[in-house]
């Protein structure tokens, strides 16, 4: 059953995030992970700074991929420069 990983993130440094936006995807294609397509509000004051949504064929690929030292190295670099919010949500069974 798919998972889902949901960011929203804000830049606080551009130009250091660059090496994230750069080696992340590689790392998720690793472990089935797929960007899915842009976000749009339609209701409400959510106010999202950059909205992501990734893919993963089942949440222990998800957690493999968030867990994995390749990430690991990404995520410090994401933390630096970066305030992100994380959430993940398992699809459900039809």
């Amino acid at each position: 059953m798919a998972a889902y990983l949901i960011a929203d993130v804000e830049v606080t440094d551009a130009a250091a995030f660059e090496e994230y936006i750069r080696e992340v995807p590689a790392t998720e294609a690793r472990y089935g992970g797929r960007y899915l397509g842009a976000t749009r509000v339609l209701e409400g004051d959510w106010e999202p700074h950059r909205l992501v949504i990734v893919e993963f064929p089942d949440m222990h690929s998800l957690l493999e991929w968030y867990n994995s030292p390749a990430y690991q190295r990404l995520k410090a670099i994401r933390e630096r420069c970066a305030k992100t919010r994380i959430m993940t949500l398992e699809g459900v069974a039809t």
